[in-house]
């Protein structure tokens, strides 16, 4: 389904070797930005070295799942001379590598293995330096190392980069071969961080010099002198970047000086009140010339409106950055930024093997603000996403979508695409100007003065019936939404003409009382003319495939697109339309012709063009925009969600007991889910014949060693039938008086089991309203739920081998439970007697506490 590209796209051999050494290079890596900077140095020194030429075949880990890729990657990789790995994290992918690698790791001349699995780095092979030992020594260093990782957490990584800038001076002059060694792998981490064509083609001449050259000297021929190479190009390990600005800054006030003196753009944008944006970068996209989507998305901002503070950070901990060049530099608790828009697809701490959540929340707590990840296609090419159903590759979900989540991103939105060929970032412009738009509403949100703010609450009606309006799971949406705008009137906003109850305001969107039941007509909101309604709906053209010319059949007069609802000043309350297919309803999500109907896309169109909301708030769980066709992650330009959101910032009520469909809305719609509680539950209870049949089992065990014991049986049978327990429970069809006693048992305790189940079983008493606590009742903990929970598993226990031993076990297990409860439930721990107000009340007898007291039996 994924990585169809094949990896002999990135194989590259020199035309003639006219008497050089060849050098044969194997690569593995995570991301394919280093793919590019690698191929124009490799081709740099064959056209241009005079001593060596070297022949390359490079790898994406994800390729390696494709059975004849990992055959030919295990066959380039015995023939190599340098075998290269860097960010391989995914585990059984890992596990590949050192499978491919590991038998012929010693008739490499280098193996140099960047931050991986510990099973991957001890592939490292640098003459005398090796990892071969990694996580098993119990040497010194590796304790001192080992201790310092404990002791920073996600700073391990910053220490090492600040070890890595040091340590190769300093081993420069240390005589002993292996500390060279183990200097020219620090080096080569230099070179590969600096990430540019000219650190790898130095890095690719200094493994050559010092690994292959001095075992390649061919007799009677003319002997090679020791490679011309350079030293790595350091680049800066956090800063701040900007496409045309002339370096790097590491200083926010520098920064900010350079951008205000610019004369390419306008006056607005150097306005301290203008809205700022902050991105964060990954460097190695910056360090090896990969960064077009980067340039667009800047120039996308500052063409909106926008000042743009991109930052970035060499290592995995974008904390920092955010932390150094996004609050004042005067006042650190003053935030200078209205959004962040994450650009690196990762966790703000932290990359794929290993998080610091805690460490990223703090920080995103302390900025305060809107904290969206846009996603860098990296496991699939830009036509393998646009062709999938399934939009990204489910390793990306988890890593980059899911992971990020965890600290609190929105909004994921595909960035860019990749190139199968080169490697590179594709500038994906229509999705590049969804985060734009969406990160300037959000922007604005803060900026614009409450009064003027216009919010659209988006109410649900399945299925489509005047009875259904305003339905939702666990919640009381009218009584929600009445307490919402009381709230929101009390803070500034404009609200109008509220009405005096929650049931005046019902009535007011649904406009006639008598219609609730007998009429398909709510109040009317806006009349849309199909002009009108065309030149705002740019995929209007693509529904009619399903549902002909507008304006169709639903939600509309026969002339005009109807919206339903009502505004109350700068609030409208509107009716989110029935998704069309009534009768097939999972069609939405099956069938790659569905579409939306013509009357849900001008609804979404009147909220985003006419209505002009800041933002929209669907009410309670669930509507159907977030099911709506297209991709199931990763949204294109051609999927509805994304279609019918538009620009508009999306905040949804969800209940609390639904976070899969909740992890839909946010993913699919760009939704800011706010969880609200479901009802406290209470017990179903017996009704009718359950009751009866409760009373049938009490009377029976009192009396199964009488005459009367098969008679209660047949009785029981019968009651059960009569109930439909036939359905869970296998009754026997002739008299009770045919089996033993224990047979009986067996039979009555079975039945049991099922009652105390559907008696147990949980209801919602009422419903929730938003911004209402629960009462001291409520709160209450259900005991009873509990305890019928844990005596109805002992009695399955019990009942398995229907033996007369069961009774005597259930009877003593509930006796002791119902004993610990009520001793529990005593308001005063002198209480001597308890008092049992237990389900299981038929099997309750007298028996002493641990303290002493004495247990009643209610009834």
């Amino acid at each position: 389904m994924f990585t169809h590209v094949k990896p002999t796209v990135r194989h590259i051999a020199p035309d003639e070797l006219n008497g050089r050494l060849l050098v044969k290079v194997v690569y593995v890596v995570l991301e394919p930005q280093y793919q590019s900077a690698l191929s124009a140095a490799i081709r740099s020194i064959n056209a241009s070295n005079p001593q060596v030429a070297i022949e390359v075949n490079g790898y994406l880990i994800e390729e390696l799942r494709d059975a004849s890729n990992y055959e030919s990657f295990k066959q380039d990789v015995a023939e190599a001379n340098v075998f290269i790995a860097s960010l391989i994290f995914i585990e059984d992918l890992a596990d590949k590598v050192v499978e491919a690698v590991q038998p012929v790791r010693d008739s490499l001349d280098v193996a140099v293995c960047f931050p991986s699995m510990p099973q991957v780095m001890r592939l490292n092979k640098m003459g005398r330096f090796s990892m071969a030992q990694l996580g098993q020594s119990k040497s010194m260093i590796a304790s001192f190392m080992k201790k310092r990782k404990e002791k920073s957490g996600a700073g391990f990584q910053d220490a090492m980069l600040k070890l890595l800038r040091t340590l190769p001076t300093v081993l420069k002059y240390l005589p002993v071969e292996k500390a060279q060694d183990a200097r020219n792998f620090m080096l080569s981490f230099q070179y590969w961080l600096g990430g540019s064509p000219e650190n790898l083609e130095n890095f690719l001449l200094m493994l050559a010099d010092r690994y292959v050259l001095a075992d390649k000297q061919i007799d009677g021929a003319p002997q090679i002198d020791s490679l011309a190479y350079e030293e790595p190009v350091t680049y800066p390990d956090m800063g701040i970047w900007h496409p045309v600005a002339p370096t790097m800054f590491e200083d926010i006030k520098e920064y900010l000086n350079w951008y205000n003196s610019r004369r390419d753009i306008a006056d607005d944008l150097k306005d301290p009140l203008a809205p700022t944006i902050g991105l964060v970068l990954q460097r190695t996209h910056l360090v090896t010339g990969d960064e077009a989507h980067y340039v667009a998305m800047v120039q996308e901002f500052e063409y909106l409106g926008a000042k743009v503070i991109p930052v970035f950070a060499g290592g995995l901990d974008f904390s920092k950055p955010v932390d150094a060049y996004f609050f004042d530099p005067v006042d650190k608790t003053k935030t200078i930024v209205d959004a962040v828009v994450s650009l690196t697809g990762f966790a703000l701490v932290g990359g794929p093997a290993r998080q610091d959540h805690p460490k990223a929340i703090e920080t995103l707590k302390r900025l305060n603000r809107p904290y969206m990840v846009a996603l860098p296609l990296v496991f699939q090419t830009t036509e393998e996403w646009e062709d999938s159903d399934l939009g990204l590759h489910p390793i990306q979900v988890a890593l980059q979508m899911a992971i990020p989540e965890l600290d609190g991103a929105i909004e994921p939105i595909v960035l860019s695409g990749r190139d199968g060929l080169t490697g590179r970032a594709i500038s994906l412009q229509d999705r590049i100007e969804s985060i734009t738009q969406r990160a300037m509403k959000w922007a604005s949100l803060r900026r614009k003065p409450k009064v003027d703010k216009k919010l659209a609450i988006t109410i649900f009606s399945f299925p489509p019936d005047k009875g259904n309006v305003g339905t939702a799971a666990y919640l009381d949406v009218f009584g929600s939404i009445y307490r919402v705008m009381a709230a929101l009137k009390q803070n500034g906003y404009d609200v109008q003409d509220l009405p005096e109850s929650p049931e005046a305001l019902l009535q007011e969107v649904i406009h006639d009382a008598q219609a609730q039941y007998h009429s398909p007509e709510l109040n009317v909101a806006y009349r849309m003319p199909v002009r009108e309604y065309q030149a705002l709906t740019p995929y209007a053209e693509r529904l009619e495939d399903n549902w002909g010319p507008p304006p169709g059949h639903l939600n509309t007069d026969g002339e005009n697109m109807l919206v339903y609802g009502k505004a109350f000043g700068n609030v409208f309350i509107g009716v989110q339309p029935t998704f069309g297919y009534e009768g097939d309803p999972m069609r939405l999500l099956f069938s790659r012709s569905a579409s939306p109907h013509h009357g849900f896309a001008a609804y979404y169109t009147f909220l985003n063009k006419i209505w002009g909301a800041d933002a929209v708030l669907h009410f309670g769980t669930h509507g159907s925009l977030e099911f709506m066709p297209g991709k199931q992650m990763g949204m294109s330009g051609t999927c509805y969600p994304d279609n019918l959101i538009g620009s508009i910032p999306n905040l949804y009520y969800y209940a609390a007991n639904n976070p899969s469909e909740a992890t839909i809305a946010k993913r699919r719609g760009y939704a800011e889910t706010i969880s609200y509680l479901t009802p406290p539950a209470e017990n179903a209870g017996l009704y009718k014949g359950l009751k009866e049949l409760s009373e049938l089992i009490g009377s029976y065990q009192g009396n199964k060693e009488s005459g009367r014991a098969v008679q209660i049986v047949n009785a029981i049978v019968e009651t059960a039938r009569v109930c439909n327990l036939d359905k869970d429970v296998t009754l026997p069809e002739g008299d009770a008086g045919d089996l033993s006693a224990e047979e009986r048992d067996g039979l009555v305790g079975k039945i049991y089991i099922k009652l105390m189940e559907i008696e147990s079983r949980l209801l919602p008493c009422g419903l929730h309203v938003v911004g209402k606590p629960p009462s001291a009742e409520e709160r209450s903990p259900p005991w009873s739920i509990s305890l019928v929970w844990i005596a109805r598993k002992t009695a399955s226990r019990a009942c398995n081998g229907s033996s007369r031993r069961a009774w005597g076990e259930i009877s003593r297990r509930f006796t002791e439970t119902a004993i610990a409860a009520t001793s529990l439930m005593c308001n005063s721990s002198t209480t001597s007697t308890r008092v049992c107000a237990l389900p299981w009340r038929p099997w309750c007898t007298s028996r002493s506490t641990p303290r002493g007291g004495s247990l009643w039996c209610r009834g």
